[in-house]
């Protein structure tokens, strides 16, 4: 499969508090991802790992502390954000954000929230071709056109998803970037929106990177998986595989999470305490040890790289393989 954006070594520093106390939250430290064209991504774990900052990045929302974006082979990390703006590029990645609410202007209509980034991106300026254009979008997320000329406090929750989807699509990009885009909205609702999505990717073979807390959504929406831990990426690997014979013990634990009526009185494993402070960590140690319920020392003092366990399948854990191979490496 072709790259459609190969980011690597992404970095995203905060500096934080001041003094004696300052030092330097590492929301991303050192991340590769892969997009292939046509190809859909989940981006997976708990809350801070670090997927809405990579979103962010990847979408040049936010400047990376270090690193490289390839977009169709051109570094677009190495341009400044003040002019990406004007890129040619900027068009072709979108984003949907988390809360269509919060996302839309109140002041513009459905038609004008579609039709502004149409003449900001692509220089039309035909206002007969605008018009086209954005009823066009509003169409294929399946908007009557009755709801044009409504704001937004005149929406559903759902409606106003789709807007923002409308949104996203009218400069006919090549990455879109959700958010979260259903994390805000009912389950019915939820549903709806979930199918769109699947068939706008299908119709227009655009690439998706998808940011969720859900793994059955991700399962069903995303062809490969990659699990984020504290800035890092600890597993990537296809869908069905990740699913399957899951290698790092966080994906393991973040699978036996899900309700399953298969496993009723199968107990999961278990995480004890809190993830580790993402301020100035241990560049020497894997940052799951001390939760981590297979952590053997040397976790604590060599920090595990990225390898392959399988065709497509990568993991960064000393001890990564399916639960039987992992335990009886534990107990070498």
């Amino acid at each position: 499969m072709t790259a459609l954006v190969e980011a690597k070594g992404l970095k995203r520093f905060y500096k934080v508090g001041s003094g004696r106390t300052r030092g330097t939250l590492h929301a991303l430290d050192g991340v590769d991802l892969s997009i292939g064209t046509g190809e859909s991504v989940g981006l997976v774990g708990e809350s801070g790992c670090g997927k809405s900052t990579l979103a962010r990045v990847l979408a040049r929302l936010v400047e990376p502390t270090a690193g490289s974006i390839l977009f169709r082979g051109e570094d677009i990390a190495a341009i400044p954000l003040r002019r990406f703006v004007a890129s040619p590029v900027r068009p072709r990645i979108q984003m949907v954000f988390q809360d269509p609410t919060e996302s839309l202007n109140p002041h513009l209509t459905v038609g004008e929230a579609v039709a502004d980034p149409i003449r900001r991106l692509t220089g039309v300026r035909d206002t007969a071709e605008i018009d086209r254009r954005a009823h066009a979008a509003l169409e294929r997320v399946g908007l009557p056109e009755v709801l044009i000329g409504r704001y937004p406090h005149q929406l559903s929750g759902g409606q106003k998803a789709r807007v923002g989807i409308a949104r996203a699509i009218a400069v006919e990009p090549e990455l879109l970037i959700l958010d979260e885009p259903t994390s805000a909205l009912d389950v019915s609702v939820q549903a709806v929106v979930l199918k769109l999505l699947a068939d706008l990717r299908d119709r227009l073979g655009m690439s998706y990177v998808f940011v969720s807390h859900d793994l059955d959504v991700v399962r069903l929406l995303c062809e490969r998986v990659v699990v984020m831990y504290l800035g890092e990426v600890v597993e990537s690997a296809p869908a069905s595989a990740l699913f399957e014979a899951p290698a790092h013990p966080y994906t393991r634990a973040l699978i036996a999470a899900i309700p399953d009526p298969q496993r009723r009185g199968a107990r999961p494993p278990r995480l004890d305490g809190s993830p580790k402070s993402p301020i100035d960590p241990d560049p020497n140690a894997c940052r799951f040890y001390g939760r981590c319920p297979i952590g053997q020392p040397v976790c604590g003092t060599t920090k595990p790289p990225l390898k392959p366990v399988g065709a497509g399948h990568s993991a960064a854990c000393h001890f990564a393989g399916p639960p039987a191979e992992t335990l009886g490496s534990q107990g070498q």
